[in-house]
This record gives C-alpha cells, structure tokens and sequence, in this order.
C-alpha cells in the first residue's frame, strides 16, 4: 500500500501539442491499398496527426513543455533537469533535450538528456525523474515525449502508415514532501533486446552507415505486426499486474488506467488482464493514432483539462515499445 516517504514525487503539471495537420482513414485510401473500415477493425484509429515543414520533434515539445510549466507554476530556471523521450531527434547530436532547454531558456540550470525506451518513453522517464527526486539529486524534473513519426513512416506501407502520428506530451514532476500520500508510489521498467529485427528502422545508427539493401528497409519503420501485437499484449499485461502486486493493489483498487495507445484490442486485453472494466481506461486512440513516447503524456493533459485527473485518485501508467520496452507507473494524483 502507499509509504510515506519523506520525499515523494507528483505530477505538478501537464501540457501537450500537436500538428494541426490532420490526416484521416479516408485520406489514406487515396494513398495505399486500405479502407477506413478495415484499419478502424483492426487498430481503433480513425485519424492522426502529421508535422508540416518547420515543424520537428522540439517545436513540439517547445510547446508541451512550456504549457506544462505553465501549469505548475514554475519558470523553466526552477528545471533541475531535463529528460526527453524520443526516437526522431531534429538532428544526429547534440541532443534534442539540449536543444529544448536551450528553447526554453533553462540553459547553464539543468541537466538535459534524451533517451530511446520507443513507445515506453514517457513511463521511463517519469521512472527516472522518481529516482531523481528520492536521491535528492532534483526538485523539479521536465519529462517530455515528443515524436514526428510520420517523418520515418513509409506512406507506401499500409502495415505502418496507418498506425502512427505525431505529437508531444509534458508534464513536471516535482518534490513533494508534505506527507499527504500524493505522488509515485512505484514504478517497473523491463526490457528484451534479443529480437530487434520485430519493430525497428534501421537507419540512423553505425550499423548499416551506409544503407546497405534496400532503401526503404533502412530509412523507414519496418514492423512484424502480429509478433509485436502478441508480445506487447503479454508485456503490457505483465506490467500492469506486477505494479499492482509490487504494491498491493488490486485492479478494482484503481480509478485510472492510461495506457500506451497503439491498438485497441492491446488496451482491452491489458484492462482485462486486471479485471478492469474499460469505463477507468482513457482512450484517445482514434483521434492521435500511436505518437509513441507522446501518447501518455498527451492523455494526461486531457484528462488533466476535463478534470478527469483529480488529486487522490490511483492511477496506473502502462507501455509497451520497441526494444522491446515495457513498464509501469502506480501513482496517486
């Protein structure tokens, strides 16, 4: 059950942004052999969001970072650090969290990194700012997810194109000591790199520096559709069911579950999987597609704007990516 610990970690605020491109089912039967019909019956999405030119992984979170410290009442001196969840960095290096901080004007006041956890980025950064903030190393910790998919999507690819968007989330997580049970109560973060070939692109890196093959096997997203969907819905499962056994919670303890959004059928098999009816799961799938490291962040910001994210309610962050990556955040808001 909750601790009491001295310090504790809470979501002190939320932001998101996303293109206002909009591309529909519809828009993509003129592009690829597909229906509307056919991709609503076999993801949940119905339209995403694309970047237009001029805007890049950190012109959205720029945006979604600055809403978020908006929110909590801080100025981006207050950052002690800064982490960034993404796998389309504007450029090769320095990082993109160095670029946003230098954006933000937090430069020479906090520590920045990216990270690549793919589609758990989100849970695995809120999981290291906890840490951060237990150690005492911070006070306030920027964790952003931010990607511009639709930049390494093979239009040409109905097995890909159809799934993913763009878009960014943010929230603060700050130090919290007033003993009031708010905040992180725990968090699980695993992963598997025997099979890197079922979800990956395998440009960018040192590997094949010269895009060796085919083009498009080297620039693009390559997915092995029903092997990723069978091992996230084991995974997202599992990490669900351990965050709760790892605290003593049971399903029908919670208020919330936000899970990664990238195929309705994995959501609805993660909630059943702890006996939660799909009236506590918050779903925005249809309208985003999968953003990856955004897709947590981003709901927790509409949830936040509906008031649907209440203080004291248990709620259960829950992902699964690339890697493969998986993991879990229990925390009452």
């Amino acid at each position: 059950m909750d601790t009491n610990d001295a310090r504790r970690s809470v979501i002190s605020g939320v932001g998101s942004a996303v293109p206002s491109k909009v591309l529909t089912n519809h828009d993509l039967e003129g592009m690829v052999d597909t229906t509307d019909e056919w991709i609503i019956t076999r993801t949940g999405i119905r339209e995403r969001h694309i970047a237009e030119n001029g805007e890049t992984t950190v012109s959205l979170a720029l945006e979604a970072s600055q809403i978020a410290l908006d929110d909590a009442g801080i100025a981006a001196k207050d950052l002690d650090f800064i982490l960034l969840g993404t796998l389309t960095n504007d450029i090769g290096f320095p990082s993109s969290a160095c670029l946003l901080q230098e954006e933000l004007g937090a430069s020479h006041t906090a520590g920045a990194m990216d990270f690549n956890a793919a589609c758990s980025g989100f849970v695995y950064g809120v999981s290291i700012a906890d840490a951060l903030i237990r150690a005492g190393t911070a006070r306030n910790v920027l964790v952003v997810g931010a990607e511009t998919l639709s930049k390494i999507v093979d239009w040409t690819d109905r097995n890909t194109c159809v799934l993913f968007g763009d878009g960014a989330g943010a929230a603060i997580i700050s130090a919290d000591e007033s003993g009031n049970g708010r905040g992180v109560i725990g968090t699980y973060m695993r992963s598997d790199g025997s099979n890197p070939e079922m979800l990956r692109r395998w440009g960018g890196g040192q590997r094949k520096p010269n895009g060796d093959g085919d083009a498009a096997s080297f620039d693009f997203i390559h997915m092995d559709g029903q092997d990723v969907f069978k091992r996230a819905v084991t995974a997202m499962g599992d990490a669900a069911e351990y965050i709760l056994e790892q605290t003593g919670y049971i399903g029908d303890d919670l208020d919330l579950l936000v899970p990664h959004q990238a195929n309705m059928r994995i959501i609805q098999a993660t909630a059943k999987r702890i006996n939660l009816p799909m009236e506590k799961v918050y779903v925005n799938l249809e309208r985003y597609g999968n953003t990856s490291a955004a897709t947590i962040p981003i709901c927790l910001d509409e949830l936040k704007r509906d008031g649907r994210f209440n203080p004291g309610e248990l709620v259960m962050l829950v992902a699964f990516g690339a890697g493969l990556t998986w993991g879990s955040v229990l925390l009452r808001a």
